[in-house]
């Protein structure tokens, strides 16, 4: 339970699907993410705790106190982007197994019974680089996403989720735990709290987000024998519209609306045919919704007209919105009080990016929880946290995840939720 322990496992971790520039590739039900689960079954087994697969390919590992009580849990996830950083999700998923660890031994020398029971999960395909959407494992659990759509869901290859799970041995039939509340702890993905010499944020919300599936349907042709004003490039139009999902943000002050393209697949993709198809991605955050709506409504307008300029077929569906989150005050005030006690600098922050505690927050308290990036870079191999503020946030984590076993979150005024996996 030494903090060594807790980075030798970190260490170890990112071995699994390592990259040549020290980043990691495990991407959802993938070999190397089978790799990476089955030591974290075997961490759980080891210890005599359960492990539990449900349906959509969560894993829980839980420790038991009271039979009939619900549990708190705590992790983040272990796949990763293609060519992604070795912290993202998995810090999360190791500090929250050391964490259990460390609360588990602490009532056996105490001989006080938790409150509530633990359980520690790493959630299936939270990336989303391989499945869309993300946040896909947990949204699951939370009733917010449709089991069977989501196993429905196919890769670029065409696997569905249900193939790449059975293939992997993570399709499970286990219900999830009924859950009285929620922890994690991630990697920040942002500069604040290096910039501000900080070691631990407290996040009390989360920004409001939307994507746009965008299909565009020009027609195959010859880059060479096809005279220019006889084509109908589909690629060209994608490139256009790529331009429009940048230059909206310009609509906006400075850093209110971010917005991306991160993926573009083309037809026939031959070097001397003109493209008949191409299918985007557009990504558009800000912490208001408003802005977001009015941003979505520009370029769908943009993308009507480009489409009757240019005698396309483009069709568009909105797709993954998620309203903004608000995490419960006295969780905010509990990480914030644990740094204190330990000597930490902390702040309040908001989160950008989308966690699986935004889906859990939904139903029931949870506790989001930064540490710094240097650089404040993220889904990329050159993302990096010190061993020192890891190490800080495990003890955070452990100190935070002891408190709420013990009921230091009031009950959710809604039901405890049930594991809908």
């Amino acid at each position: 339970m030494s903090s060594q322990a807790f980075l030798d496992d970190f260490h170890y971790i990112a071995t699994i699907g390592s990259t040549p520039r020290h980043g990691v590739d495990r991407q959802a039900a993938t070999p190397d993410d089978q790799r990476a689960r089955d030591w974290f079954t075997a961490f759980a087994q080891e210890r005599g705790w359960t492990v539990r697969v449900d349906s959509i390919g969560n894993v829980f590992a839980l420790i038991t106190f009271r039979p009939d009580a619900p549990f708190i849990i705590v992790g983040s996830h272990l796949d990763s982007q293609p060519l992604g950083g070795r912290f993202d999700g998995a810090y999360g998923v190791i500090a929250a197994l050391h964490a259990a660890e460390r609360v588990e031994k602490r009532a056996t020398e105490t001989g006080e019974c938790p409150e509530f029971n633990l359980a520690v999960v790493d959630w299936f395909n939270e990336e989303g680089g391989r499945f869309a959407p993300s946040i896909m494992g947990s949204s699951v659990f939370a009733g917010i996403k449709d089991r069977d759509e989501m196993l429905a869901v196919r890769d670029l290859a065409g696997t569905s989720v249900a193939e790449a799970l059975t293939s992997i041995g993570y399709l499970g039939s286990d219900d999830g735990p009924e859950a009285a509340g929620y922890a994690e702890i991630h990697i920040e993905q942002g500069r604040v709290l290096e910039r501000e010499g900080l070691t631990i944020g407290a996040v009390d919300s989360s920004w409001y987000t939307q994507k746009l599936d965008i299909e565009v349907n020009g027609e195959q042709s010859h880059t060479g024998a096809t005279a220019m004003a006889d084509r109908h490039d589909a690629l060209l139009a994608a490139a256009k519209i790529i331009s429009m999902v940048h230059d909206v943000t310009l609509d906006f002050p400075a850093e209110e609306l971010v917005s991306s393209v991160g993926q573009l697949t083309v037809e026939p993709n031959s070097p001397i045919v003109v493209a008949r198809h191409a299918r985007l991605v557009a990504d558009l955050r800000s912490n208001s919704p408003e802005i977001v709506r009015q941003a979505r409504d520009t370029l769908r307008r943009q993308i009507a007209e480009l489409a009757e300029a240019s005698g396309l077929a483009v069709n568009v569906r909105d797709f993954d919105i998620r309203e903004n989150q608000y995490y419960p005050e006295p969780g905010v005030e509990l990480t914030l009080g644990v740094a204190a006690e330990l000597g930490l600098g902390a702040r309040r922050m908001q989160t950008m990016a989308g966690h699986d505690s935004v889906a859990m927050n939904r139903i029931v308290p949870s506790v989001m929880i930064f540490i710094p990036s240097e650089g404040g870079v993220s889904h990329c191999e050159r993302e990096f946290t010190s061993d020192a503020d890891m190490v800080a946030g495990l003890d955070v984590l452990s100190e935070v995840v002891h408190r709420l076993v013990y009921g230091a979150l009031a009950p959710s005024p809604l039901p405890a939720a049930q594991g809908r996996a």
